[in-house]
């Protein structure tokens, strides 16, 4: 019973940094019917952006606590990730929607952007990893035979707040309404007044702010940053998001959840080996969106002609 409930808690914790992911995918394609490939890569910069914010608040200069650079490094680290994401989407992705480019070449183009980050990344810093200095002082409790850490419970408790917080902005106000109304039909929503572009980029600094909290997040928990660390995992959370229902937060959420409990169980299972994780993670996942193409929670869309 104990090898079960540290086997829940592990995929626990991985679910939320799928979940945390796969919610601004799930954010952007509801609103612009764009699967933004790049997001994957917008996690990766948010853990260098976290790296740098904690390393200066860290330093001589100000030589702040590691408890309470983490509480300044979560906002600094959001709200800068956020900056690069409505970056893309003014270079990069206003210019093809108002030009009325086809789904495809943005599609394309989001690709792009995503490998440009990479190697600008490993342009810059180069190929040798880095380590994320220690923010919180790890504690672990032994309760029954199951261990648990301070930092999975953050992880945990984090992508449930992140998700309840965004369910209340898209359902429950003026904002989240709007959005809604972009998803369902974009034409008439400037006659209503409803300047589009500025619910586009709020779309924008929500799913970009949460993956630069999941980076921040995912590094602390695994403190080795490298270029290319957020193509496998972007990948991982958009299967999640579309498994769930893609353009449907509470999909997500639970997309993410179930990947990281198929990819823990077949770890835990003793007679397969760990490598073949991803095999029976997305064999599964295929079968389910076999079973229902639109995923666990998606509503079939109808075309208006």
């Amino acid at each position: 019973m104990d090898f079960i409930i540290q086997n829940i808690l592990n995929a626990l914790q991985w679910g939320s940094f799928y979940a945390l992911i796969a919610l601004g995918y799930t954010l952007v394609y509801g609103v612009l019917r764009l699967i933004n490939f790049a997001h994957g890569d917008i996690f990766m910069v948010g853990a260098y952006i976290a790296f740098f914010v904690s390393g200066f608040l860290l330093g001589d200069t100000l030589g702040l606590s590691p408890l309470v650079t983490f509480m300044c490094a979560v906002p600094l680290t959001m709200v800068l990730t956020a900056c690069v994401g409505v970056t893309l989407e003014r270079i990069a992705y206003r210019p093809l929607r108002r030009k009325g480019a086809h789904r495809l070449y943005v599609v394309i183009t989001a690709l792009m952007c995503g490998l440009i980050l990479e190697y600008s990344n490993l342009a810059v810093l180069g190929a040798s990893r880095l380590k994320f200095p220690e923010l919180v002082e790890k504690a672990v409790w032994n309760i029954g035979g199951v261990t648990i850490t301070n930092l999975k419970v953050i992880v945990i408790v984090a992508a449930v707040v992140v998700f309840l917080f965004l369910n209340f902005i898209v359902t429950k106000t003026k904002i989240g309404m709007a959005m809604r109304g972009i998803s369902y039909d974009k034409f008439p929503i400037p006659l209503m007044g409803i300047p589009i572009d500025n619910i586009i980029v709020f779309t924008f600094v929500l799913g970009s702010g949460f993956a630069g909290l999941a980076g921040l997040l995912f590094a602390m928990s695994y403190p080795i940053l490298e270029p290319f660390m957020g193509m496998l995992i972007g990948w991982k959370a958009f299967i999640a998001a579309v498994v769930g229902g893609i353009g449907d937060i509470k999909g997500a959420f639970v997309g993410g959840f179930l990947l990281g409990f198929i990819e823990v169980g077949v770890v835990a299972m003793p007679f397969l080996e760990s490598t073949y994780r991803d095999l029976f993670a997305f064999t599964i996942l295929l079968v389910i969106l076999w079973i229902k193409p639109t995923g666990l929670f998606g509503m079939p869309q109808s075309t208006k002609i």
